[in-house]
């Protein structure tokens, strides 16, 4: 585990500039990823029960890979649904991740409005669908809240360049949440920012390439 204590600005002619962070810097969103065994869920759940309060807890609930592998095992997904979805602001799932957890089918359209539903039945205060793995011509994604359902489409960018979206997403979303932003401007501006991250990936690797991150 790593913990910042300073930033430098340097290059190879020395040291510009010192930042030390400050050793109360404490945290005002959390993002939680793949977690892999029911022991480490259970392990996180008893840290955000006693730590988060009132910060805003995103759950990319990361159960499927890329190529459709499985990442998480009956009991972590128990778990994961027992111990941190009740704990979540934010639940991101795919579509694949979304039947995992209802056991519904699932697409973009209104039967994604259901699966939201029974997530936040969960304990998830919102869920973002992600529809990135749906067909057509545009990736839509669906957030359902308590008192409203919004829809973001984009173009579907045909490329092979996209390992690493779901989580850049969700961290988007953290980032957004942690300036303040409204949970539904937040999931906007991180839909927008990992449209253009794809559209303009780097283009490395043989396989599913990264996103790129630093795009203006």
């Amino acid at each position: 585990m790593t913990a910042i204590t300073a930033v430098t600005a340097q290059n190879t002619l020395g040291v510009q500039q010192i930042y030390l962070l400050p050793p109360d810097i404490g945290a005002v969103a959390i993002k939680i990823g793949m977690l892999g065994s029911a022991e480490t869920v259970e392990a996180v759940g008893k840290v955000l029960l006693r730590l988060a309060g009132s910060i805003p807890v995103v759950v990319d609930p990361v159960m499927i890979a890329k190529g459709g592998a499985s990442l998480a095992g009956e009991a972590a997904i128990a778990a994961l649904k027992r111990h941190i979805i009740p704990l979540a602001a934010l639940a991101t799932p795919n579509l694949p991740e979304a039947e995992v957890l209802t056991g519904l089918r699932v697409s973009p359209g209104r039967e994604g409005a259901v699966a939201g539903d029974a997530i936040r039945a969960m304990g998830a205060s919102a869920v973002l669908l992600k529809g990135g793995h749906a067909e057509g011509a545009n990736v839509t994604d669906i957030l359902v809240e308590a008192d409203a359902i919004t829809v973001y489409a984009s173009p579907r960018l045909e490329t092979r360049h996209t390992h690493g979206t779901g989580c850049t997403l969700s961290t988007a979303i953290a980032c957004g949440l942690a300036e303040g932003m409204s949970l539904s401007d937040a999931v906007a501006r991180a839909h927008d920012y990992v449209h253009e991250a794809i559209r303009t990936a780097p283009g490395l690797g043989s396989g599913h390439g990264p996103l790129n991150h630093l795009h203006k």
